[in-house]
């Protein structure tokens, strides 16, 4: 069973600057909590137990807001806010762990993967970007689908989704023999970064899901250094290849980008008219702009 999900949180945000110039990117609040809890919570309910921030001097709030805050506990006990005290002593579930290692420099995605390597160790794993939020059907997890599929193939499996043929050059496309229906895998014959429109070998772009054994940590010892002088997961995943089978699992749901502006904007839109509390009244709104 998969119980183990890797998150690098150590990148500096870059593209979301000046918000993230004193804030991590991970912390900007998507309607009423900071976009990596979104991750977080994907992967409990897909049955993680274990969760390993890599991490970078300047997050210590990600850390933070999944400790307890036994001042603030006690606050809202007092002032009897139990709905609040429920919300922020509920962030993790009590069968859940989450650890902290340390990227020292920024040697790219393998390389924060290859930092948890000691805290992973013969376990196969998951790796989220949290960058991307994953936003789930109603009765349908794609995580959770992934792992299952895993566990019956034995193959690692990419997460992948259709994007228009005309931004097929702005992702990493999958090459497969043919394309897998939603909620199902297919083989991979390779990754190919930013292909030229019109010679992509599909329009199924990696979304930042993935799920690895063990082994790909020995891959990654190995790995030199390759685009932006940068250990990529990629190349590690090329190498694995050579061994075994890889799939493409194509999700169901929908994704947000985060780490863009409009992206984050895109979110706190779906998320906002889709919360149980404050929904009705935001869609109210939404409607009510005058945008002539």
């Amino acid at each position: 069973m998969i119980k183990k999900a890797i998150l690098p949180v150590a990148g500096l945000g870059t593209r979301f600057l000046p918000a993230s110039k004193a804030i991590p990117k991970e912390m900007v609040t998507v309607v009423d909590r900071p976009a990596i809890e979104y991750v977080v919570r994907e992967a409990v309910a897909a049955g993680i137990e274990q969760i390993i921030l890599v991490t970078h001097s300047s997050k210590a709030s990600i850390e933070n807001h999944f400790d307890r805050n036994f001042e603030l506990e006690h606050s809202l006990k007092q002032k009897n806010k139990l709905d609040l005290l429920a919300e922020i002593t509920n962030i993790v579930p009590e069968h859940v762990s989450i650890i902290s290692v340390r990227q020292p420099e920024p040697l790219g995605l393998g390389h924060a993967v290859l930092c948890a390597k000691d805290v992973i160790g013969e376990d196969d794993f998951v790796v989220l970007l949290p960058d991307v939020l994953v936003k789930n059907q109603v009765h349908h997890n794609d995580l959770t689908n992934m792992i299952k599929r895993y566990e019956e193939s034995n193959a690692a499996q990419i997460m992948v989704e259709s994007v228009p043929d005309h931004l097929v050059d702005q992702y990493g496309i999958v090459d497969v023999a043919s394309i897998p229906s939603e909620g199902q895998s297919e083989v991979m014959r390779g990754i190919v970064e930013k292909p030229a429109i019109g010679i992509a070998p599909s329009n199924l772009s990696v979304i930042g899901r993935y799920i690895l054994p063990a082994r790909i940590m020995q891959l990654l010892e190995k790995t030199p250094r390759g685009a932006g002088n940068e250990i990529q997961l990629t190349d590690a995943i090329a190498m694995l290849q050579k061994e075994a089978n890889i799939e493409a699992y194509r999700m169901q749901g929908q994704t947000f980008d985060c780490g863009s502006k409009l992206g984050y904007l895109k979110a706190v839109l779906h998320y906002g008219v889709d919360h149980p509390v404050l929904g009705d009244e935001f869609k109210s709104m939404i409607k009510a702009l005058d945008l002539s």
